[in-house]
């Protein structure tokens, strides 16, 4: 498995590295993952089918895929990922990005190989807790808003405990009702875009894919 970890999307000569901020923000886009849904008025109706849909993709034990991420200067990069539930997950972005972002299960890393830095944080206080359960709860005030339209099906999330200021705009494709795209929008009304593609459900994951550097994360520093 170690060498599919290895992105391979080629990348336009004008690429830039996204922000650590950008890469942080970037981790709410996950529980979007759990939320496909058809357009019923009533909130609590809306909650009731992304809560049903929810509960089908805390199903899907293993996934990957290829991504292209959009910053809110226009800055482009993108990867492969891979999740493997619970709690695991990886974003391997292709050159010239630096980052890597992987959960073992515990904690969650954003590392920069070309910095040889690493930020570290517990998995239970951030939104990925909530994508990588074995069940995924999304009751309360989550579901903002569902739209149906005859080439979309657009879901707004939003929840201060869950994702602080910012909200989560997922775009579907109505008829697979595969997720096509998703936008997070921060405090400060800036955008970061994620477009998905080449996603294959139910494939072995070796948890080799999930490991965590902490002896050069103990290590930085000395």
């Amino acid at each position: 498995m170690t060498d599919t970890v290895n992105g391979h999307l080629e990348q336009d000569s004008k690429v830039a590295p996204l922000s650590r901020r950008a890469f942080v923000s970037g981790l709410a886009f996950l529980t979007s993952l759990a939320v496909i849904g058809l357009p019923l008025e009533p909130v609590q109706a809306q909650t009731a089918v992304a809560q049903k849909i929810a509960d089908h993709f805390a199903s899907v034990k293993t996934m990957s895929g290829e991504f292209v991420q959009f910053g809110p200067r226009g800055e482009q990069t993108g990867g492969k990922f891979f999740i493997s539930r619970p709690g695991k997950i990886r974003f391997n972005y292709d050159a010239p990005s630096p980052m890597r972002v992987i959960a073992d299960g515990k904690s969650v890393v954003i590392g920069n190989q070309k910095m040889k830095t690493w930020d570290i944080y517990p998995l239970s206080k951030t939104p990925l807790k909530l994508l990588l359960s074995d069940n995924i709860d999304l009751t309360g005030k989550m579901v903002r808003d569902v739209k149906e339209e005859a080439d979309l099906i657009t879901i707004v999330l939003g929840d201060r405990s869950v994702f602080g200021d910012s909200t989560i705009t997922l775009m579907f494709d109505p008829k697979t009702y595969d997720l096509r795209q998703w936008t997070i929008t921060d405090a400060q009304k800036k955008d970061t875009s994620v477009m998905i593609f080449n996603v294959k459900n139910g494939i072995p994951m070796d948890d080799k894919v999930f490991r965590i550097p902490y002896d050069d994360i103990n290590n930085r520093g000395k």
